[in-house]
């Protein structure tokens, strides 16, 4: 551990506690996935729930709801035991919980959503004058930018959430437990939503919060507790807590073994190079170089035009001038299968939409993109695809109770290796990965980080695009910043830090270090 830890909480008889879990379990069968959960949650408080994927969050927070009822242990308000029979009568007592998925009807309005199986009646039935002003009133508290009568199914991903969020904050509740409410939140609707919660605790209501955003936690917490693999491992302080700390409680180990050891420097010549790219409302005269056994970080703040670049390479988005090259054959404007087929892919950002088909089976998702291989002609060769799905579920540790499941059913960890083992059937020779870990737990990093090093160690390219900057630093043999869609800085070596990369991707004093700054590092370098 970088620090030693503080002293975990113990029960503090005085504190208004809103809800008490006492010895809370939940078993499926033969499988226990949460154990002994004993925990206060103490009116006027934000209260996180942090872990790994499968740690137990989601199931406890279901129990918690009535959602799911446990196996083991049982509920207590105002020193009383509950017994909720299900949500509702839960949420009849003050507790509410905001799904991580949405959980709308998509052809009604924000309003008739808000107020649905619960309208106001009036003179001539539904007063909808009366659901419209408060539905106004509700969505502008959270900094929701849609109206009362919005129909939910034209609204961006983003203000579907906040409609949900709003709909549970509709009546006043005495517990609100978020699950991953910033998940698709950009970064003012995620102050204003910080703010609500803030809010809510002031007036009094216990808050119980579940992201995988250490800094939302840290900024919000009054308590961290930490499950690990279904057990409560401790509460502590909020303000006692740093970010490393958090995470190194949720993995068990330092954050120093999360990154694969340092590589030495390629000496192959470049499997990849592009020149002078131009692309629509993304780069400009943009230019980079990749070599056969390198990870090449892009950072950059959002809008500085990294993913517009590479989809601009991969042909999924206008792209004009320049020139690519690979393995030194000219493949300019070519189309994603020619592309394919001399060796690159892409994994999106966007993996919910526009990297897996989630209504769709698991083994159906993995053959996407090698479709000749495992349907030759018109004959669907199911035994093949499954043979392949069993391989690859093994192979990157894909963790689901059946093979028959949706894309959909699996956590976000689970949804990013189906997409890697997808791209990596066509046997690339350099790999693009635009935000590797977004909204992936800890221990899912890890193991993708391996992964990422096993194919460079094996003479794979390997780009990769990320928000997190200790991603970048850790991972990566050199680091090209953007900035307004231009290339503005080359970083190697002991040159790849935090701060650097920061300076260049904000600070116009920065200027174009690109080749200044890769100059003084090869001078510096023995």
């Amino acid at each position: 551990m970088t620090a030693p830890l503080p002293k975990t909480l113990t029960g503090d008889p005085a504190a208004p506690v809103a809800l008490r879990a006492e010895g809370l379990g939940k078993a499926y069968g033969p499988i226990t996935v949460l154990s002994d959960i004993t925990l206060d949650i103490v009116a006027g408080e934000v209260h996180a729930i942090i872990g790994e994927n499968g740690a137990g969050k989601s199931t406890l927070m279901k129990l918690l709801s009535a959602h799911v009822q446990p196996s083991l242990g049982h509920l207590s308000m105002a020193g009383q035991r509950v017994d909720f029979p299900d949500a509702v009568a839960a949420e009849e007592a003050g507790v509410v919980l905001v799904h991580q998925e949405i959980l709308l009807a998509p052809d009604l309005t924000v309003a008739q959503n808000l107020y649905l199986g619960r309208e106001l009646g009036g003179w001539l039935g539904v007063d909808d004058h009366r659901m419209d002003a408060r539905t106004t009133e509700v969505l502008a508290s959270i900094g929701a930018h849609c109206g009362p009568r919005d129909r939910v199914s034209d609204l961006p991903l983003a203000q579907r959430q906040l409609v949900q969020i709003a709909r549970a904050l509709l009546d006043d509740r005495k517990v609100v437990i978020f699950d991953e409410p910033t998940a698709v939140l950009a970064n003012d609707e995620v102050a204003a939503l910080l703010d609500v919660v803030r809010g809510l605790r002031d007036r009094g209501v216990a808050v119980l919060y579940i992201s995988h955003r250490l800094d939302e936690v840290e900024a919000l917490a009054d308590r961290v507790t930490v499950l690990r693999d279904g057990r409560m491992i401790g509460t502590w302080a909020g303000h006692d807590l740093s970010q490393r700390q958090m995470a190194e409680l949720m993995v068990g180990r330092e954050l120093e073994m999360l990154y694969p050891p340092k590589r030495p420097p390629v000496t192959a010549a470049p499997i990849l190079v592009v020149s002078d790219l131009e692309v629509d409302h993304g780069a400009v005269h943009a230019g980079l170089t990749l070599h056969p056994g390198e990870v090449l970080g892009i950072g950059g703040m959002i809008g500085s035009g990294r993913t517009e670049l590479f989809e601009g390479l991969m042909g999924l988005r206008p792209a004009h001038a320049g020139r690519i090259t690979m393995a030194g054959q000219d493949i300019t404007r070519r189309s994603v299968r020619d592309w394919m087929a001399a060796g690159l892919v892409y994994l999106t950002e966007d993996r919910k939409g526009k990297g897996l088909l989630l209504d769709e089976p698991m083994a159906r998702n993995l053959t996407l993109q090698a479709l000749d291989n495992v349907h030759p002609g018109f004959v669907t060769k199911a035994r093949n695809e499954m043979a392949l799905l069993e391989r690859s579920v093994a192979e990157y540790d894909i963790r689901v109770r059946s093979l028959g499941l949706e894309a959909g059913q699996l956590s976000g960890g689970n949804q990013q290796k189906l997409l890697l083992a997808k791209v990596m059937l066509v046997d690339p020779q350099v790999i693009i990965i635009d935000e590797p870990t977004r909204g992936i737990d800890i221990g899912n990093k890890s193991q993708i980080y391996d992964f990422i090093d096993s194919l460079v160690r094996a003479g794979k390219a390997v780009i990769v695009v990320s928000s997190e900057l200790p991603e970048l630093v850790g991972l990566s043999d050199r680091v090209l910043v953007m900035r307004m869609g231009r290339i503005v800085a080359e970083l190697h070596g002991d040159r790849i830090t935090e701060q650097n990369v920061v300076f260049a991707a904000t600070s116009t004093e920065a200027g174009d270090q690109r080749e200044t700054v890769a100059n003084q590092t090869r001078q510096e370098e023995p």
